[in-house]
Order: C-alpha cells, then structure tokens, then sequence
C-alpha cells in the first residue's frame, strides 16, 4: 500500500475525503482535520501533523496547497502574506517537507480562481495575485525537485454552476473536476489506480456534500 499525505486549506477540504474513498484500496490517505490555512501556518504545524497523521518515514506522496489565504487583502489593503514573505514561507516548506518525508514526491497545487465580484465587506480575493502567488510557488517548489499539479488552470474555464460560492467548489460537478485531478496526478506519480466514484450517489444525499 501507498501511503499518501494531503495538506492545504479549504479547497483541499473539498476533495480529501473522496481521493482517499477512491484510493482505499491501494492507499492509505492522510490529512489534517482542520483546515491548514496559509503557509506560515503550515511551516509552523507541519511537524505535528505528521507526527498525528503519518508517522513513519515511509510517505510516498506529500500533496500540498498554499496560497488562497496569503494572498487575501486585509482590511489595510495590504495580502496577509506578502509576496516576499511568501516565497520566504514556501522555500522553508519545502525544505521542511524534505526532512520530515525523505522519501516522498512533492507536489504542489496551485491555488484555484475565484469569483472576485461576489466579495463583500472588507476581504477581498484577486485572480491576478492568485496567479503570482501559484506563479512563485511553482517556482520554488520545483527548485526543490517537486512536481506543480495546476488546478488554476484546471478550474479556470469551469463554468460557474461548479462553485459552490466565490471560493469553493464543493458542487458535485466542482468536487469531481478537481478530485478527478488530483487523483489523476497520484495515480500517474505513484503508478496505482483507484477506483471510479458514482458522484451522483455521493451527493444524492444533500446533507453529506461539505459546506452545506
């Protein structure tokens, strides 16, 4: 069995669940039970989630994002994370990712595009600094031998009906677009195959989908 590390924030949340349904039977699949948020934060708890979630030296696979919350601007209208201070946080990441999973493949993804108009009140989310923010990362992360696995571009042309709202895409449609991905891109990195997902029947019951 393939032992797979997932990390990220709320656009992770979304997917977690059904890549491990779909790969329980060649992998074991772990991640946070919190949203990890920005990548100062991810540096800081990184650690202790792999000693919570996945002990062992044996990872396969770390699958990571970070970027929707740093580059959110603030009330000042200044990002919470500046881009310099997010290159700063993404190299340590990747350095630390390094240490504390010698033998896994790193892969990032990139964050994915907003609906910027439906903002409102005081944060606000731009495609152009999501784009500069995933335009970094992707450049760090492979100076660090990892892999970038694009779900900006993926859900760029998505029609609108995938979100769920200005964030998320925790629709049917939205969640097998990008689980689709980002099992695509473990099953051709660790050379498994997963099952397929009837989503129809995962969302039949309304009170299963996440953020409803």
């Amino acid at each position: 069995m393939k032992k797979i590390f997932l990390m990220g924030d709320s656009i992770r949340m979304g997917y977690d669940q059904y890549v491990k349904m779909a790969l329980e039977d060649v992998a074991e699949v772990y991640y946070p039970d919190t949203n990890c948020r920005f990548a100062a934060y991810i540096l800081r708890h990184l650690p202790d989630w792999k000693e919570n979630f996945c002990h062992g030296e044996d990872v396969d696979a770390v699958y990571w994002n970070a970027g929707l919350w740093d580059g959110l601007i603030m009330v000042d209208g200044q990002p919470h994370t500046p881009l310099a201070a997010y290159e700063y946080y993404m190299d340590r990441i990747c350095r630390c990712i390094k240490i504390l999973f010698p033998k896994a493949k790193m892969i990032f993804a990139t964050s994915t595009p907003v609906q910027e108009d439906l903002f409102k009140g005081w944060a606000k989310r731009y495609n152009r600094d999501t784009e500069a923010y995933n335009a970094a990362a992707a450049r760090i992360v492979t100076s660090h031998g990892g892999l970038v696995d694009d779900l900006y571009a993926l859900a760029k042309n998505a029609p609108v009906t995938y979100h769920s709202d200005q964030t998320h895409y925790y629709t049917k449609d939205g969640t097998r677009l990008l689980t689709e991905q980002v099992l695509s891109t473990l099953e051709s990195v660790l050379s498994i195959k997963g099952k397929t997902l009837d989503y129809d029947a995962l969302f039949a019951d309304i009170s299963n989908v996440i953020g409803v």
